[in-house]
């Protein structure tokens, strides 16, 4: 038995663009011998080969091409060229309940849907139980779909296609589905999956997830395959394409963050995904020009790897003169709360008299020590005259801060325990 679940050779799916639909009319009658279309290459030449009892990660902006190699390798999309070869029952997390009958109760799509993976109706029956107890939707389970919330819909189309005993088990971006209790049911059955030795590929932008439960990962950018390997070193690649950082012929050398080139006219937000509701106020005697998230490799991003150190870089611009600037940097959860911040001065670093005309370049490096998840940064310079505090400038939720961990405790931040266990005398 061949120790390769998936092989996918040479795979290219090819879109004809059309300009107005009578283009494609004459096109289809052999009325025009002149090409009418542009093609759009979905996929271009992609090789992949994926192990029995491997879990591969699939990653790449939108548009890179992840769910059309999914839909390809199980069926769902022919390939415009080359050869897929599946060595296992599959089960597929796609689009979720594709394939649902909206007339029929949940009970009636259950069987419908495992008949359709490939699974007899004993087959079924042996499952029932636990694609019922896992959607847990009660006696909803005998009235038609067309009836469900949207919760409840993607909660049985979910525990038909984990419950059902698959070979290998295909995921795009559906462990996100149902309130949080239901995604903790959902990863830790993923777990269970992992542990049994079964085959996974999925596509996640939880780069958390990517980073904790794959072997290996996979990145694709505009059709292509970019590069593969550890989870780790294909996020760093990953993060380069976000912020249009990444030169193919590109040695694998970082430079420093503390060395980012001043000289350039390219400024390091530009290189972040900012917030466009901004909340920005202030004299503007001082002005923050431009700032960036700095990882551990030198690479302007916003997602930031748990317990790596980075840094937080802001340029201040002086309208006016300025005396004791305070230079300040504060990260909030997504409901507004602050979690953490300095300034200057909590530091007692004396800023002195600025003139106007005068440029300041801080950084703030630290070791991020936050749970993995989205937080939100925010920006300021102020400082006191006559004893009242003075807003210089202030930007507010500037942009978005993605930690990335794989491994999270409780609470809002992460202790760095170290636990030891002796043998009792």
């Amino acid at each position: 038995m061949s120790d390769i679940a998936i092989k996918v050779e040479h795979i290219s799916k090819v879109y004809k663009l059309y300009n107005n639909p009578m283009d494609r009319l004459k096109e289809s009658l052999g009325l025009t011998k002149k090409k009418k279309y542009t093609e759009y290459y979905a996929l271009n030449d992609v090789n992949i080969e994926v192990k029995r009892g491997e879990t591969v990660g699939i990653i790449g902006t939108n548009g890179a091409g992840k769910s059309t190699i999914l839909k390809i390798i199980t069926g769902v999309l022919n390939p415009s060229s080359g050869n897929v070869e599946i060595n296992g029952r599959i089960s597929a997390l796609l689009e979720l309940g594709a394939g649902f009958n909206m007339e029929y109760t949940g009970l009636e799509n259950v069987y419908l849907n495992g008949t359709m993976i490939g699974f007899t109706r004993e087959e079924i029956d042996a499952k029932l139980d636990d694609i019922l107890e896992f959607a847990d939707i009660g006696d909803f389970i005998n009235q038609p779909v067309k009836t469900y919330s949207s919760g409840m819909f993607v909660r049985l189309a979910f525990a038909v296609a984990i419950n059902i005993d698959p070979e290998i088990l295909i995921v795009d971006e559906a462990l996100s589905v149902g309130d949080v209790f239901f995604q903790a049911k959902c990863y830790h059955k993923f777990e269970e999956f992992k542990k049994m030795g079964k085959t996974i590929l999925f596509v996640s932008h939880d780069l958390g997830s990517i980073s904790k439960y794959c072997d290996r990962a996979i990145l694709l950018n505009q059709g292509e395959k970019v590069e593969e390997g550890s989870p780790k070193d294909i996020i760093d690649v990953y993060k380069k394409i976000l912020t249009n950082q990444y030169n193919k012929n590109d040695d694998g050398q970082n430079t420093d963050g503390e060395e980012f080139d001043d000289t350039s006219s390219a400024r390091m937000k530009e290189l972040l995904v900012l917030n466009p509701n901004v909340n920005e106020y202030g004299s503007m005697d001082a002005e923050i020009k431009d700032f960036g998230i700095i990882d551990n490799n030198g690479i302007i991003t916003n997602a930031v790897e748990k317990g790596a150190e980075y840094s937080i870089v802001m340029k201040v611009c002086f309208n006016a003169d300025v005396t004791d600037p305070i230079f300040a940097v504060a990260i909030k959860d997504l409901r507004g709360v602050t979690i953490t911040g300095t300034n200057t001065m909590y530091e007692r670093i004396n800023t002195g008299l600025v003139k106007k005309g005068e440029e300041r370049r801080i950084t703030f490096k630290q070791v991020m020590s936050l749970q993995g998840g989205e937080y939100l940064l925010s920006l300021g310079c102020t400082g006191y005259e006559m004893g009242e505090l003075v807003v210089h400038h202030r930007l507010y939720d500037v942009c978005n801060i993605t930690v990335i961990s794989d491994k999270n405790t409780d609470g809002m931040y992460d202790m760095y325990a170290k636990v030891t266990i002796k043998q009792g005398e």
